[in-house]
C-alpha cells in the first residue's frame, strides 16, 4: 500500500516540498498529491509588478508537475483535522473553485503550506477599503482600481517593509501622473545600512515619492488614512502591507502554535505535537541563526520546504536526516524595472555596509525572481531516477501512526 502524502498549497514552498519528494521517492512507494486553489503557480515576488498593470508568464502547475507522479488537485482546503488525518476541500473534480460538495481527503503525512495572507492588524477601515497584495485576486483588484484613476490622484501605500517599498516604487514609475506616498512606522529603510538608505532616498525622490516616516495609520477610509496624531492624508486608493498572517485554518487545528498563530516545529520542520505533519514557510515559526524567528518571506521559506522532504524522505526510506542550512546573506528590493537595492545581510538578517544598488542590482534581483521561478520546477523535472530510494515498510508504517521515526 502506498504511504499517501498530502500537500496543501502549490506556492513556492509547497511546489518545491511536492518536487523535491517525487524526486527523492518511488512513485510505487508513495502516493504525492498537491492541493491548490488556483491552477498556475503564482510568483508572490512579482504581485507588486501585476498590481502595477505588468503582465506575468502563465506558468500552469500541470505542466510543472507533468510526469513527475505528482497528483495536482485544485480545490480550496476548507478543513484540516490532524487527529483523524484528513483534508476538506471543495472545487475539486471540475467544480468552480470553493464551492461544489465537499471531500475528504486521507493522508498518512501532510505537508501544511498554505503560507500566509494580509494583516489588517485590526485597523478600523483596512478590510473596507484598503487594498493588498498578498495574493493573485488582491493584486488584481488593485490593479483594476489603479487603471481608473484620473492623474493626479493620491495613492498611499502603508508598510515601510520591502512589500510597502517595491510597491511603491513599481506604481510610481508605471504610473507618474498619480501622487504616490508612503507611510512608514519606522524610518525609511531603517534595517538598511546608510549606502542602502541613500539609494532608497535618491530612487524614492527621484519618482516623486512622498515619504512620511514615524507614523501610524489609525484609520482608512475611503478617501483618506488618519494618522495616530490626528493628521489626515489623502488616498483615493490604500496599499495595505503591513507584514502577513498565518492562514486561518490553523486556527481551527489542534497544531500547537505560537502567540503569531504560526505552528511549532522541530529541527526537520515537523509539528511538535502532531509528527505526521510537516509545516514549511510562513506558517511555520522556525528558529533561525542566533535563536531568531526567521521572517515571512521567499526566501526563509523555500529552505525550510528544503529541509522538510528530506527529512520526510529519510525517514520513510531509513536514511540519515539531512540538515540544510537556514540563513539569510541578503535582501533583494526591487525599486521599478530601472532600479533595485541589494543589502547584503548577516546570517540573522542584520545590515552591513555592502550594499548593491542601481541598474545592476535591478538584473540581480531580476535573476533572483526567475531562479526562484525555476527551482521551483527544477526539483521535479531535472533530477536522474537513481537519486529516487525505496520506502522501507516499517519506516513507513509507523509514520502513517504518527509515532516519532
Amino acid at each position: 500500500m502506498q504511504h499517501r502524502i498530502i500537500v496543501l498549497g502549490a506556492g513556492y514552498t509547497g511546489a518545491v516540498a511536492a518536487g523535491r519528494l517525487a524526486k527523492r521517492l518511488h512513485r510505487d512507494d508513495v502516493a504525492i498529491t498537491l492541493v491548490n486553489a488556483e491552477p498556475d503557480f503564482v510568483e508572490r515576488v512579482r504581485l507588486h509588478q501585476l498590481a502595477a498593470g505588468q503582465d506575468l508568464e502563465p506558468r500552469p502547475l500541470d505542466a510543472m508537475f507533468a510526469g513527475t507522479g505528482v497528483v495536482l488537485k485544485l480545490a480550496r482546503v476548507t478543513g484540516v483535522d490532524v487527529d483523524r488525518r484528513t483534508v476538506t476541500v471543495t472545487g475539486a473534480n471540475g467544480g468552480e473553485e470553493g464551492t461544489g460538495d465537499a471531500e475528504e481527503l486521507e493522508y498518512d503525512t501532510l505537508v501544511y503550506a498554505l503560507g500566509s495572507g494580509w494583516d489588517d492588524q485590526g485597523v478600523p477601515g483596512v478590510a473596507e477599503h484598503a487594498h493588498e497584495i498578498a495574493g493573485r485576486p488582491g493584486a488584481l483588484r488593485l490593479r483594476e482600481r489603479l487603471a481608473r484613476l484620473e492623474a493626479g490622484q493620491p495613492v498611499v501605500v502603508v508598510g515601510g517593509g520591502l512589500t510597502g517599498l517595491e510597491a511603491a516604487a513599481e506604481i510610481a514609475e508605471a504610473r507618474p501622473d498619480l501622487d504616490v506616498s508612503l507611510v512608514a512606522r519606522g524610518g525609511l529603510g531603517d534595517r538598511l545600512s546608510p549606502r542602502g538608505r541613500r539609494h532608497l532616498w535618491k530612487v524614492f525622490g527621484g519618482l516623486g515619492i512622498t515619504v512620511h516616516e514615524h507614523t501610524d495609520v489609525t484609520g482608512v477610509a475611503a478617501d483618506h488614512v488618519t494618522t495616530a496624531d490626528g493628521a489626515s492624508v489623502p488616498a483615493a486608493v490604500t496599499v495595505w502591507t503591513t507584514g502577513f498572517a498565518v492562514h486561518p485554518i490553523v486556527r481551527d487545528t489542534t497544531l500547537e502554535t505560537a502567540g503569531t498563530g504560526q505552528v511549532l516545529v522541530d529541527r526537520t520542520m515537523r509539528s511538535v505535537s502532531h509528527p505526521d505533519v510537516y509545516v514549511v514557510g510562513d506558517a511555520a515559526l522556525v528558529e533561525g541563526p542566533g535563536g531568531k524567528p526567521l521572517r515571512m518571506s521567499c526566501a526563509s521559506g523555500v529552505p525550510t520546504a528544503w529541509q522538510a522532504a528530506d527529512a520526510l524522505a529519510a525517514r520513510l526510506t531509513g536514511g540519515k536526516i539531512p540538515v540544510v542550512p537556514l540563513r539569510y546573506f541578503n535582501q533583494c528590493i526591487s525599486l521599478g524595472r530601472r532600479e533595485g537595492l541589494i543589502q547584503y545581510v548577516t546570517a540573522d538578517d542584520r545590515a552591513v555596509r555592502a550594499a548593491l544598488t542601481g541598474r545592476l542590482a535591478a538584473v540581480y534581483k531580476e535573476l533572483i525572481c526567475k531562479g526562484a521561478a525555476w527551482g521551483v520546477a527544477h526539483p521535479v523535472n531535472g533530477m536522474p531516477a537513481r537519486r529516487r530510494r525505496t520506502v522501507r515498510q516499517p519506516v513507513r508504517a509507523r509514520a502513517a501512526v504518527g509515532t516519532p521515526a
